[in-house]
């Protein structure tokens, strides 16, 4: 008879986990709020949605976003679920804009579903994703808008970009039109990294320079949205400004 083997199991490495906080802020020229924000306690699962202010019921429109988000199960593929959710909050609000009594609205969305230490980031219009590693700070998209355009076709420099008179019209929103082309990328994630997402409320108002060293500085996730969100009213904050500030830590 052979002698019993004992097998001890392996232990399986942790997964880093997601912790993270968010805040918004109508600003200090606008009436109300558009933006809408979406936080996971979970970790998981995170949006900033800017309402489209200049369309009218553009709080309703992003709301609108967030519900369809809020809505993603578990257990899914993470990026087509994202753009899913995304055409279908497009629907909804074309949907309402036929409504009597209802005009024209629309959301520019930045959304981020982590799982398996990977960040799965989908967008339309301008609101903005970032990453902090090592102390450096990286855009993971890039804005659909009229004057990307003019710097992808070498008509202007970021900096004149920034300034531009049109640097607000956007080339892509939910419920701008009949199809929303999403854009999706996968970001691996490692302990230490930190996200950002964001509405174009906060990049009009904040140099990136002083964006990275606020979110690489701050002691917490609250702490970082405290911040940029305070830089941002202290130069004015003429928009809505929304922030969402992720920390990957170690499982």
């Amino acid at each position: 008879m052979s002698t019993p083997i004992t097998v001890v199991p392996t232990a399986r490495p942790r997964l880093p986990v997601a912790v993270g906080a968010g805040l918004t802020n109508r600003g200090m020229v606008r009436e109300r709020n558009e933006d809408s924000i979406l936080t996971d306690p979970s970790g998981a699962l995170w949006a900033v949605a800017d309402g489209m202010g200049g369309y009218g019921f553009g709080d309703l429109a992003s709301d609108i976003v967030i519900d369809c988000l809020a809505r993603i199960p578990d257990g899914v593929d993470p990026g087509p679920a994202l753009v899913a959710r995304l055409k279908e909050a497009n629907e909804l609000v074309l949907q309402r804009q036929r409504a009597p009594g209802m005009g024209r609205m629309g959301a520019t969305v930045v959304a981020v579903l982590i799982g398996r230490a990977v960040a799965h980031v989908a967008w339309a219009g301008d609101s903005r994703a970032y990453l902090l590693r090592g102390g450096h700070l990286r855009p993971l998209t890039r804005d659909h808008s009229v004057v990307q355009e003019m710097v992808d076709r070498g008509e202007l420099t970021p900096a004149e970009a920034e300034s531009h008179p049109e640097s607000h019209m956007v080339t892509r929103a939910v419920g701008g039109g009949a199809e929303l082309d999403v854009d999706l990328v996968s970001v691996p994630l490692a302990v230490g990294d930190r996200l950002l997402l964001c509405s174009d409320g906060l990049t009009r108002c904040v140099y990136e320079s002083t964006v990275e060293t606020l979110l690489r500085d701050a002691a917490s996730p609250e702490e970082a949205c405290q911040k940029l969100i305070r830089e941002a009213l202290d130069s004015g904050a003429p928009d809505n400004v929304s922030a969402i500030a992720i920390v990957i830590r170690d499982g």
